[in-house]
């Protein structure tokens, strides 16, 4: 069995076209992204699945590996299935879905989350940490709620704010909400990988614009485990200046 981390890594972006390649630290995006999981434990092999040239020429730059995918794929779902194919991964290798976007997850994060996949006997797993509540309203911060169990099972994911507090008394204070924020980061195993890429949208999943609904909608568990993450994805030009800030700093 090996595990292989795929980076996702498209060029066309609605809120910040090219943004694998935006280089204002000295390097490119995606490099941040491979040099950061380069630090796992558990990762035998790292590829940035790509459709653009420039992309796949950018990462070839800083000598790691590169798949060439489709370029009419829906999702980053069905990117990553392509990829495993084209790669020759077997059907009990564990993939690792980091998103091309998401330069500071700490790379000891992917170990937990490896671990957390082999342990808990569910064919997916993820992570999420805890939420200011001040940031819970907001529906680019996706929440997740999960069970009491060892290791917990995710119950649903919302870009609503979940679990709704209904008496106002019960509001939390900022640093003890309650809420949790769904951090984007996966892992599989390839059999189950090209299973759920196959499988057709669902009600939820086309409701609230998440494909992991997709799983549960469909009576598959998604193990989850809290981490500790102080990071941010990267989708705005505002986003990518705060990063650039925090390099220098």
């Amino acid at each position: 069995m090996s595990v292989t981390v795929i980076i996702p890594a498209r060029y066309a972006s609605t809120r910040l076209p090219g943004k694998p390649l935006l280089a204002e630290t000295g390097k490119p995006l995606i490099q941040h992204v491979v040099e950061n999981v380069q630090g796992a434990q558990v990762v035998d092999r790292i590829v940035v699945a790509t459709d653009d040239k420039r992309i796949a020429d950018a990462v070839h730059g800083f000598n790691a590996e590169t798949v060439m995918t489709r370029e009419d794929h829906a999702s980053g779902t069905d990117r990553l299935a392509e990829a495993t194919e084209i790669l020759g991964l077997a059907d009990d290798d564990i993939v690792v879905n980091v998103q091309g976007d998401e330069p500071e997850i700490p790379a000891g994060n992917i170990d937990i989350l490896v671990e957390l996949l082999e342990d808990s006997g569910a064919p997916m797993a993820t992570l999420c940490t805890p939420l200011d509540a001040n940031a819970a309203d907001d529906p680019n911060n996706v929440k997740v709620v999960f069970d009491k169990q060892t290791p917990s099972r995710a119950l649903y994911f919302s870009r609503a704010k979940i679990p709704y507090n209904r008496d106002e008394a019960d509001n939390e204070t900022a640093g003890d909400s309650g809420y949790y924020l769904h951090l984007g980061i996966y892992a599989y195993r390839v059999r189950f990988l090209e299973q759920f890429a196959q499988m057709p949208s669902t009600d939820y999943e086309s409701r609230e614009k998440l494909e992991q609904l997709r799983v549960l909608e469909d009576g598959y568990a998604i193990a989850i485990q809290a981490v500790e993450y102080n990071g941010s994805g990267i989708d705005t030009p505002e986003d990518y200046a705060k990063f650039v800030e925090r390099m220098k700093q």
